[in-house]
This record gives structure tokens, C-alpha cells and sequence, in this order.
């Protein structure tokens, strides 16, 4: 790291060591201490040190291990101060013992390796870069043996095969001095490629990969369960038996040798990450005594086994409007779908997150969805926005329906729901979070005619005629609805018993008792749950599935090297199915380079990118609220939403602009073309006008997903609707101008599931790991593994004495 960069680093980013070290140095010294210091910045103004500060400072003695210096450097960050400013009053203090704690080393790791799982076949990339004050020298090891050919900052394996896993360690020379990486457990798991699913991208959520299958054993055998997530960092595994952790059952695979009938039950993992958590499929497990029931064979006991209900898949659709065209605005369905993506995923749900649809963009995501469905799949479509409900039929709003809307500028979900009967579903749940009141403006009666089926299950925000709030808090908060959901979608219980447990715990909200209560409407006869583990049946449309799996694929991060020897790492993330977020990162600039920062530009007209908005320096600045957690630190972070409108592929400009000390004409440009495809939603062409599938030949009714005014060849064919006329008042919730409940932030839910918990807590930010370690940090040889094995005291041993470290 230079330093002019160290220079310009805020002080409010020195690593924790580094700020202990510094205020330890700074605390015991009595005349060039922290007071001196403080005296010094005050006196020049810049940072606006007041006596009332110092007298701040100095009561932090009063604390048990209180530290003046840390409340004066914390305040001295807050207004600004860099790390040049707190070298030169450092300098001018005199300390030259807190002068050398800030003073950048000689070689530094700056990014870490990080651990991973992935499947066989895949192409492995271990990244360890680190900077000097002269060349950086790198070689490879993995467990104590030198990896060939492994003397460069990135490790790559392609492909990876089962014999690669295991732990690996860079160690990096500089001069005289060296440094260790820290651990990076590979994990490879050989798993066969099923249709529908993608994992070229490990930068984002975990993604369950392996299953466990039931069992059916005799007393005395083995029983082993496998599962398996791929992701980075590396997941933890814990297993269940009959919902109880089973002590030290922390491995992918669970191995119980010689089983006995009372380890008979219903086994599933818990796999998670610093921020994230998801569930297997649960599996029965059954250990038959054969002298219980006499000569050796136990066809009668497995018999007396009620038969477990499946889906032969699962997918969901979440559309969440908010951004009106025509009416007012909406905060909680853009956190709503977001929470919901997250647990529906847990779940095993294909999930497809959308925010902001047209009418035409709305119609062809259903069409989409509809093609997926097949006998035995389970169904859920979730929407929240505007909407309405006439004559027992709900139609949700599009965010260009104009105002006032009718039913033909929405689409009807009995509409959907008679297209989703044709398929033959195991389960149809539809999650509506929008007003019910009557459309004045509308008096169609559509004549909808649905089938006699036991699968059908509605859970309504509100109930019928009533309004579906929205709470007014300062930051991003749920719907009044997906407040309590989320707390109960995980239950292992009937989709209907979950929901009736929601309108309980609604039921105790004293913000909204009395105004808004879940209504359930169902005709399911069978204990179907959200939880039922999924058998995918022979007649399974793969093709269809493999297109909506599109919808998930990311573009693979890359490297870019620009002429003047900079190297540039270009990262995508995703937040929704149309949102995708795009950070650069610096990872090797020329020495003579004295300033370098790479942004990117150029971006379709088509997409919603609002250039004041990109290239900031948070993931908040630029309006990423929920990966910020997740996302790397010290990289520049751009925003692309609205991916559904993208017509052609994704086309970009990295553009590089440095400095060099030797030259005074000011900066230097480089540019790059960088082309992505067509990333998440893109792919499926939502755009279009007219979509190709296989409803239209049986559902040419008004109202229906694929009939509509919006699919006529051309604007002259289009519907003329009366634009005179004053605006309807029936709106999904209510509007953040005038319509809020106001409830501060004091209101705590009340009795059942939310009792204690405070409505208007900060959002959490948990989706995503983030990457293992930090960057900068160097654990040496005395680091371990990020998940440790049974031998890793003895494999840190042998490594170290293997490479005859100097102590």
C-alpha cells in the first residue's frame, strides 16, 4: 500500500489492533499523550476539538478499561480526520512510539483467501494479494505440501476434483520479510447435475446441493446421511434428529454406526454461515427390530408407515410494486419480498424476486411461472402493492396502471389461479398484501370459473373491504403482515395452521388491531406444508425449469488488467431477480501510481441507473440496504435495477483514472468494454409485448395473465381508458403522504410471537456471507483453518515444522 493511500485512509477505518496498540501508547504517556494531542488539533480547528470534548474524553478513565485516547480518535474520525492528518499531529507530538503504530509496514495481505465449498467439475480461484516496499514473492501450499506451479497470487484449479479438497495456506515474501495467509478449508462435493440448477456464481447466498434420503434400516446396521451446500465462506452444518441438535453431529455427512431402534426418527441438517441459515429436507429414518416381528423380514412394520406427502417441486413468484407511476409511493414491499426470498429459499423454493412491474412485465412473469407448474408441484405467488378486490376476484395493480385503473389494466389472480388448476398442482398458495377495498371504477364481473380442488390455500393481508397497512419508522421496516410471516413461515406444521398462527399474532398487534386482521381462505383436505420434502416425478418440464433457473445466474467476477499495469477486480451481486449490484475493487496499481480508482459508466437507457447514484464509496450510498453486510469493503458500488426492461445484452464501460508522482498534467484515463450478457430476469425477455406459451390457446378470457388490451400488435389497438375522472381511493396500503399509521418507535409488538420484540428495530443486514477475515489482516503461522477438522492442532504442527519457521 503506498502512502499516499494510507494518507487518505479515514481514521475511522484503522484495523482494531492498530487502534489498541495506539491508544495504549497514547493513554500511559503523560506529556505527549492523548491531552497533548488533543490540544494540538484544537488549536488548528480543523476537526473542531472543544474543551467539552477533552472533557468527554477524560471521564472515560471513570470507565472500567475506558480509553480517553479511543473517544478522541473516535470523535477526530467522525469529522474527518485521515491518516495523514493523524500522522503530521503525531509528528508534531513528538511520540515517536505512536508514530510507528500508524506507520504502514513493510508488506501487508490485503485480501485473504477465502474458504469455499463447490461441486466437482467446477474451476477453483484462492486469491492471497498483498503489497510492499519492494516485489511480493507468493507460493502455495496445501496442508504442508508445496502446491506446483502455485507461485502466483491466485490459486486456480480447473476443474477441481474430489482429490483437491483440503486445507491450503499462501505464504508471501517481501525482502526479508514474510507473511501467512490465513487457512482456506476447499470443500468439493461430487454431485450430479440435476435440471434447473446453476452454481457458476459462489459470490453470493448458500445454495443446498445434496440432499439427505430416508432410511430404512435393521437394528445393528449403519446409518450414514449425507447433505451438502455449496458457497463461500465454507458452511457449518448442524443435524437434527425429531428437532433436537444431536451433540457433535457438525459434518456434512452423519455417520452412526450400529444404529439401534431408539435412533429411529425424523432426521434434517441445519446449514448456515455468519449471516445466513437453511434447512435440508426432513427424512425418516426407521430401524426395524427383525426379531420384534419374527423371520428377518419387516414388510409388515414398513407397511404400518403412512404414506409421506411431496411436491414434485417447488416454485414461487414474489413481485413487490412500490415505485407508482400514477399513485402514491410504498416503502415495505421491496423488504418484504426481500425477507421472504430468503426464507422461501430455506424452504427449497425456486424463488424469482421482482420489484416493480409494468402491466406487460407482471403478465409475462406469471406466464413464465405458469410454465413450471406441473402435477405435484407447489405453487406460491406472493404480491405486494395497490390493489383491489370486486365481486370476490383480487387484481393487482402494475406500477404504470393509470389513474384511475380498472380490471383491464391489472391481472386477476382467480385468473391465475384457474390457469394454475390446469396444471394439475399439488399445492396453490397465493400471499396477497394489498387492500381489498371495492374499485368504484370498475364494474366488470368476470365470470371466472374455477375447478373443485383441494389444494387451494389464500392468505389475505386484510380482510375483504379493509385497507393493508404499512408502518411510518425511519428506516426500511416490513408490512404489517410479513412482520409476523416471517416468524412462523419455517414452521414444520400445515401451510393453514401457519397462517392461522400468524392471525393470531397479528390478532395482538395493538398498532393495527382493530384495522387490519389476516383473513384464510382454503379448501385444502391434506396436511400439505410448506416444509414437505420435494421427489421430482418423471414428467417434469426440465426445460422449463433450466429457463427459470436463469433467472439466478450471475455474471462470473472477473479480472481486468489495463495497459498502465493496474489490475481491476469487477464483482456482481444479487439483491432481487431484476436488481443486480456491481462493485470494482483495486488489487494491484504501479508503484509510480500515486492515485487510482476505477468506475464504471456507459449503461442502457433502458435500465434504471441514476448516475448521481453510482460508483459510491458504501453499498448505502447507492441505495444497497440489504448486501451491505455481504458485499466486499473498499470497493466502488453501482446499482443496476429494472433488469427485466434490458432488451439487448448488458453492456458496460470500466473506466480507470490515475495519477502518477513523476507527472503534473493532471490524470490519466483508461477504458474498458465490458460485456455481461444478459444476467438474472434479463434472460427470460420479460419486455416483450406478447410472450410465447402455452396458455393462450386455452385461456383467452379478460382478466386472465395472457390476455390483455397492453398485447395488441400496436397502439392503435390499444384500449382507450377515461382519464377525466377523480382517483380512486381504494389503495393497497396506505400512502406514506397522508395515510401512515402513526406509531413511534416506543410501540413494542404486544403478547404472542412478538412479544418484547420492538417493531422499529434497524433492519438487519444478513443475507450473504461475507467474505472469511479481513482484508489486511495476517494471522501468520499461528492462523487456523476457518472450520476446524479433528486434526488441525496436529496438521498446524506438522505444517509449521515442515517449513522450519524462524520463531
Amino acid at each position: 500500500m503506498s502512502d499516499t493511500l494510507d494518507r487518505s485512509t479515514k481514521i475511522n477505518l484503522l484495523k482494531e489492533p492498530v487502534v489498541r496498540k495506539l491508544c495504549e501508547v497514547l493513554d500511559k504517556s503523560s506529556n505527549k499523550g492523548w491531552r497533548k494531542l488533543g490540544e494540538i488539533v484544537g488549536s488548528e480547528r480543523r476537526f473542531k476539538v472543544s474543551s467539552d470534548d477533552m472533557e468527554m474524553c477524560s471521564l472515560k478513565v471513570l470507565e472500567l478499561e475506558g480509553s480517553p485516547s479511543r473517544m478522541l480518535l473516535r470523535l477526530m474520525g467522525e469529522r474527518g480526520c485521515t491518516m495523514g492528518h493523524l500522522s503530521d499531529y503525531l509528528q508534531t507530538l513528538g511520540n515517536s512510539e505512536a508514530l510507528q503504530c500508524v506507520k504502514p509496514s513493510a508488506l501487508q495481505i490485503l485480501i485473504q483467501p477465502q474458504s469455499v465449498a463447490l461441486i466437482s467439475g467446477h474451476n477453483l480461484r484462492l486469491t492471497c494479494h498483498a503489497v510492499g516496499k519492494s516485489p511480493v514473492q507468493y507460493q502455495w501450499f496445501k496442508t504442508k505440501e508445496e502446491v506446483p506451479n502455485g507461485n502466483s497470487p491466485d490459486l486456480v484449479i480447473s476443474p477441481v476434483h474430489l482429490k483437491d479438497a483440503g486445507f491450503y495456506i499462501c505464504r508471501v515474501n517481501c525482502g526479508e520479510t514474510s507473511e501467512f495467509s490465513q487457512w482456506a478449508q476447499v470443500d468439493v462435493l461430487n454431485v450430479a447435475m440435476s435440471y434447473g440448477q446453476s452454481y457458476h456464481s459462489l459470490e453470493g447466498r448458500l445454495k443446498l446441493v445434496i440432499q439427505p434420503q430416508s432410511q430404512r434400516l435393521h437394528v445393528g446396521e449403519n446409518l450414514q446421511l449425507d447433505c451438502g451446500a455449496v458457497g463461500r465462506p465454507i458452511p457449518r452444518y448442524q443435524w437434527h434428529r425429531n428437532g433436537v441438535p444431536i451433540p457433535s453431529a457438525t459434518k456434512r455427512k452423519l455417520m452412526v454406526p450400529h444404529a439401534m431402534q431408539d435412533q429411529h426418527g425424523r432426521y434434517r441438517c441445519e446449514i448456515s454461515s455468519s449471516s445466513e441459515r437453511m434447512w435440508t429436507n426432513e427424512v425418516d429414518v426407521v430401524i426395524d427390530d427383525v426379531y420384534a416381528i419374527g423371520g428377518g423380514s419387516s414388510e409388515f412394520f414398513l407397511n404400518s408407515i403412512p404414506d409421506q406427502l411431496y411436491a414434485t417441486d417447488k416454485v414461487a413468484l414474489l413481485i413487490g410494486n412500490l415505485s407508482y407511476q400514477n399513485h402514491p409511493q410504498l416503502k415495505a414491499p421491496m423488504v418484504d419480498v426481500y425477507d421472504l426470498t430468503n426464507l422461501l429459499r430455506q424452504l427449497n423454493f425456486q424463488v424469482v424476486s421482482l420489484l416493480d412491474l409494468t402491466e406487460s412485465e407482471m403478465r409475462n412473469a406469471v406466464d413464465e411461472f405458469l410454465l413450471l407448474l406441473h402435477k405435484g408441484v407447489y405453487g406460491l405467488l406472493y404480491y405486494a402493492g395497490h390493489g383491489y378486490e370486486n365481486y370476490g376476484n383480487s387484481f393487482m395493480v402494475p406500477v404504470d396502471a393509470p389513474n384511475p385503473y380498472r380490471s383491464a389494466n391489472c391481472l386477476c389472480v382467480q385468473s391465475i389461479l384457474k390457469l394454475m388448476q390446469e396444471k394439475e398442482t399439488g399445492l396453490n398458495v397465493f400471499l396477497l398484501d394489498m387492500c381489498r377495498k371495492r374499485n368504484i371504477h370498475d364494474e366488470s364481473t368476470p365470470n371466472i370459473v374455477l375447478r373443485v380442488t383441494a389444494n387451494i390455500v389464500f392468505g389475505y393481508a386484510t380482510c375483504q373491504d379493509a385497507e393493508a397497512f404499512e408502518l411510518s419508522s425511519s428506516g426500511f421496516t416490513n408490512g404489517v403482515f410479513v412482520k409476523f410471516l416471517k416468524k412462523r413461515l419455517l414452521d414444520d406444521e400445515k401451510i393453514t395452521v401457519v397462517l392461522d398462527r400468524v392471525a393470531e399474532d397479528m390478532g395482538q398487534f395493538d398498532a393495527t388491531k382493530g384495522k387490519q386482521a389476516l383473513e384464510i381462505r382454503s379448501s385444502l383436505s391434506e396436511r400439505r406444508a410448506l416444509t414437505d420434502p420435494i421427489l421430482p416425478s418423471d414428467s417434469a418440464d426440465h426445460i422449463h425449469s433450466r429457463q427459470w433457473a436463469k433467472a439466478h445466474e450471475l455474471p462470473e467476477s472477473m479480472c481486468l488488467n489495463f495497459d498502465c499495469g493496474a489490475q481491476i477486480k469487477l464483482g456482481f451481486a444479487a439483491e432481487f431477480s431484476n436488481v443486480l449490484v456491481i462493485y470494482t475493487h483495486i488489487i494491484k496499481k504501479p508503484e509510480d501510481m500515486s492515485f487510482c480508482q476505477a468506475h464504471v459508466t456507459d449503461f442502457s437507457q433502458d435500465l434504471d441507473v441514476d448516475p448521481k447514484e453510482m460508483n459510491r464509496e458504501t453499498p448505502e450510498e447507492t441505495g444497497i440496504y440489504f448486501l451491505s453486510s455481504s458485499l466486499p469493503q473498499h470497493c466502488l458500488y453501482t446499482r443496476v435495477s429494472s433488469l427485466q426492461k434490458l432488451r439487448e445484452e448488458l453492456v458496460f464501460t470500466v473506466c480507470l483514472q490515475g495519477t502518477f508522482t513523476a507527472m503534473d498534467d493532471g490524470p490519466v484515463h483508461w477504458a474498458k468494454s465490458i460485456n455481461i450478457g444478459k444476467p438474472l430476469i434479463a434472460r427470460l425477455d420479460l419486455h416483450r409485448a406478447m410472450r410465447r406459451n402455452s396458455c393462450l390457446q386455452t385461456c383467452m378470457m379478460p382478466h386472465s395473465p395472457s390476455h390483455s388490451p397492453c398485447h395488441s400488435p400496436g397502439p392503435e389497438h390499444r384500449l382507450h381508458l377515461h382519464h377525466g375522472l377523480y382517483q380512486a381511493q381504494d389503495y393497497s396500503r396506505l400512502s406514506p403522504q397522508n395515510n401512515y399509521l402513526d406509531v413511534y418507535e416506543r410501540l413494542q409488538g404486544a403478547a404472542g410471537g412478538c412479544s418484547g420484540d420492538s417493531y422499529y428495530d434497524n433492519l438487519s443486514q444478513s443475507c450473504y456471507d461475507p467474505a472469511c477475515g479481513s482484508p489486511g489482516s495476517s494471522p501468520g503461522r499461528h492462523s487456523i483453518p476457518i472450520e476446524a477438522s479433528d486434526d488441525i492442532t496436529e496438521l498446524q504442527t506438522v505444517f509449521i515444522n515442515s517449513l522450519q519457521l524462524q520463531q
